[in-house]
């Protein structure tokens, strides 16, 4: 075997001789003239030649918000609070996988545009109509744009969270008008968990109270061996029905935004 190698070895090295020598005797040939490939541009340039900055930072804050859209939804809206309560419905009635993740997030979603309508309208006329009417900057789109935002959050936030974070930060008393938005996002987003669950807990009381009474009536019937939530479950989405559960909880959740 190890003969069989050196062989095809040498038989190798002598055709790269070969095919070495064959090129350096022979007349070089010239290289041929590259074709042109395809170019791109992307001038920023503005009217009289000179570079538009303006045009640079509307491309990045672009590419910005892209990137953080679905982190600015999730953490700047009652999006938070309203997947969380609905998470919360599911699983007190106890059917983990109706509606799905997809219907819950979509219902989430449909919701929350239905509630930050208002604000998404007051950031379209203050901030980005000017801006594309090249009416005011983008520094001053984004300050404008900010106020209804910050608005919405500081009416949702509770006041001991914001003086919580203002004491991590090590500022003092602060006007709202005047807070920073490293102090009212998270702020907000405490408020928004801390609402959320305790609207789940008040949902799961009733459903508690069926699993108890149901638990309660097969241990004195001696069925101990029966799961409880087999019986419990139907007598659950029985209630759930009969109350119209759904319009309740989604009604619950608008009225519990200021707006």
């Amino acid at each position: 075997m190890r003969r069989v190698f050196g062989i095809l070895f040498l038989f190798g090295l002598c055709c790269f001789v070969a095919s070495a020598s064959a090129q350096t005797a022979g007349s070089p040939t010239p290289a041929p003239a590259s074709s042109p490939g395809l170019q791109l541009s992307l001038n920023m340039g503005g009217e009289d030649g000179k570079q538009d900055v303006g045009v640079a930072m509307q491309v990045l804050l672009l590419m910005t918000l892209l990137t953080l859209g679905p982190s600015m939804v999730v953490l700047m809206t009652s999006f938070t609070r309203i997947i969380i309560v609905l998470g919360f419905v599911r699983t007190a009635i106890g059917v983990h996988q109706a509606p799905s993740n997809q219907i819950i997030v979509g219902l989430s979603l449909i919701i929350t545009f239905f509630i930050m309508q208002p604000v998404f309208q007051a950031v379209n006329t203050t901030a980005l109509q000017p801006l594309m009417a090249k009416e005011i900057t983008t520094a001053e789109a984004l300050e404008a744009g900010s106020a209804p935002l910050r608005e919405f959050m500081l009416n949702q936030t509770k006041l001991s969270d914001v003086e919580f974070f203002l004491e991590l930060a090590g500022e003092g008393p602060t006007v709202a008008s005047e807070l920073p938005m490293r102090i009212v996002i998270p702020a907000f987003v405490m408020s928004e968990i801390r609402t959320a669950f305790q609207m789940g807990f008040l949902i799961f009381l009733p459903f508690i109270m069926i699993d108890f009474l149901v638990g309660t009536t097969l241990m004195a019937m001696g069925m101990m061996m029966m799961p409880p939530v087999v019986i419990s479950l139907p007598f659950k989405l029985l209630l759930f029905v009969l109350v119209d559960g759904w319009a309740l909880v989604i009604k619950s959740l608008v009225q519990s935004f200021n707006i």
